[in-house]
């Protein structure tokens, strides 16, 4: 399965939803398809992973180039997943330099304006 996902911007950010396999095989369309949309925007990113069946470390590589790209710009990361998601996060103790949230809906409250 590949990975799909589109974004929107909401809430004061640019939320990007996906779906299928975060890893090896996709993780630099994933990191494409982010950079592309961010060219032009400083707005806070929130990335859903909550419908992700699978994420490898090259899937967390990602996640904490994006997280490190943002923090060099200034710029709000925050990421929420599903179980299979939190619980690789965890493993690696990346859940705080993720800012790992337990849903989208406390994600967007997390947005400092």
């Amino acid at each position: 399965m590949s990975l799909r996902g589109g974004s929107e911007q909401q809430a004061g950010c640019l939320l990007f939803r996906f779906t299928g396999q975060l890893d090896a095989y996709s993780d630099k369309n994933f990191l494409a398809f982010i950079s592309e949309q961010r060219a032009n925007s400083s707005l806070p990113i929130v990335i859903d992973l909550s419908s992700i069946d699978f994420i490898d470390s090259s899937g967390l590589g990602v996640l904490v180039q994006l997280a490190k790209q943002c923090q060099d710009a200034a710029s709000q990361f925050l990421m929420v997943g599903n179980a299979r998601v939190v619980q690789t996060v965890k493993l690696v103790r990346l859940e705080e330099f993720l800012h790992l949230q337990p849903d989208l809906e406390t994600a967007l409250a997390a947005l400092t304006t």
